[in-house]
């Protein structure tokens, strides 16, 4: 039991972020997170070996001196009658570890079956959906997913991790090339676009097929955004990326500004101080929208800077080391240089049961480990 728990528990707990997305599935999915929680928390303390193995590992040193920060900033700014703030402590402390732990005991699985393993597990979600609401180009659709930002994050990702980790296509990779492209499309969200067209420059950089593409793209937008549809290109013809987050930014800032060096606390992860705001934008200002502005409002200048420095610092190094990578490593890659783009304008990163944020942890973990790996081997 505990052998299969130390190597799938990062599989089951990213796989349950798409159940906590899910309104019929929501409270399994508390279920699962808690009880995983709470028997990998006691296998680490019943096998300190192991948890020295996972903790201290050169690879994982990064995961290790954000934990430190956080303890250090509980201890200067909160007391333990915080609870939220003692969630968020251990929440993200074990979820660390269960990263590191997965990676580091079955390795091959998650550079081999893992990815294919959130295909599967996309095209199950489309499929019910599908079948319990077929009106994907009416309004923004979601399906069974809660928000259809999450499964358009969901369905970008799968569709980069099929295009970019296979050479040759068959008829049926073609088909769920095509189905992703529709339904992360048919969400609406802008950020869709984005990831798409990241997906093209990975898998063909400034070559002559991508300029095609690109030119296909431009009139395949051109097209669509004069249709009256709520397709992502609809909403960024009218929008553009950024119109509607320049409000969020703004009070952003001001919350910043407010506390800039002890910030609003670990629980405030995805926060904009309310007291700022004035009575006729409270319903408009609901987050920063921008990773790196909310971590700066969660710890303050002094905390959230390094937090920043440990995310960017790892994030280079990977992308140095991996950047003429292919199969695998260029997905994982593909998902950190994602997140940190789509950080801007969706708060990523800082949260703990989020899908996309979860894979920009783990991909960053298992390129560092698959680092150490080859330099180690060389």
């Amino acid at each position: 039991m505990l052998r299969w728990l130390f190597k799938y528990a990062a599989a089951v707990f990213i796989f349950n972020t798409i159940l906590l997305s899910i309104e019929v599935t929501m409270k399994i999915g508390n279920l699962i997170f808690f009880g995983l929680m709470a028997l990998y928390s006691i296998a680490l303390l019943i096998n300190p070996n192991q948890m020295r193995k996972i903790i201290f590992h050169k690879s994982f040193y990064f995961l290790l001196i954000i934990n430190i920060l956080n303890i250090i900033y509980f201890f200067l700014f909160h007391s333990i009658a915080d609870i939220e703030a003692v969630k968020y402590l251990l929440a993200r402390a074990v979820k660390f570890a269960i990263i590191s732990g997965s990676i580091y005991f079955h390795l091959d699985y998650y550079k081999i079956k893992f990815l294919d393993h959130i295909i599967y597990l996309t095209l199950f979600i489309i499929s019910i959906s599908l079948i319990l609401d077929p009106n994907i180009f009416i309004g923004r659709y979601s399906g069974i997913i809660w928000n259809p930002n999450m499964l358009s994050s969901l369905v970008t990702i799968s569709f980069a991790i099929l295009f970019l980790k296979y050479k040759n296509y068959d008829k049926v990779n073609i088909f769920l090339l095509i189905l992703f492209l529709a339904i992360s499309l048919a969400t609406g969200s802008r950020g869709s676009l984005v990831g798409i067209l990241l997906v093209f420059l990975f898998k063909y950089s400034f070559s002559r097929r991508n300029i095609f593409y690109a030119i296909l793209a431009i009139a395949a937008i051109f097209i669509i955004s004069n249709i009256q549809l709520s397709t992502s290109i609809n909403r960024f013809s009218d929008q553009s990326l950024f119109n509607d987050r320049i409000l969020q930014y703004e009070y952003a800032f001001k919350s910043i500004y407010s506390k800039l060096y002890t910030g609003y606390g670990l629980d405030k992860y995805s926060y904009i101080d309310k007291s700022l705001v004035p009575i006729f934008l409270k319903g408009k200002i609901i987050g920063a929208h921008n990773a790196y502005l909310a971590i700066l409002t969660q710890y303050g200048i002094v905390f959230g800077s390094l937090v920043l420095y440990i995310i960017f610092q790892k994030s280079y190094s990977a992308i140095l080391f991996f950047r003429n990578s292919s199969g695998n490593e260029k997905v994982y890659l593909f998902i950190i240089i994602y997140t940190l783009i789509a950080s801007i304008y969706e708060t990523l990163i800082t949260g703990v049961n989020e899908f996309q944020t979860s894979l920009f942890w783990f991909s960053l973990a298992i390129l560092s480990y698959s680092k150490y790996k080859i330099e180690n081997a060389n």
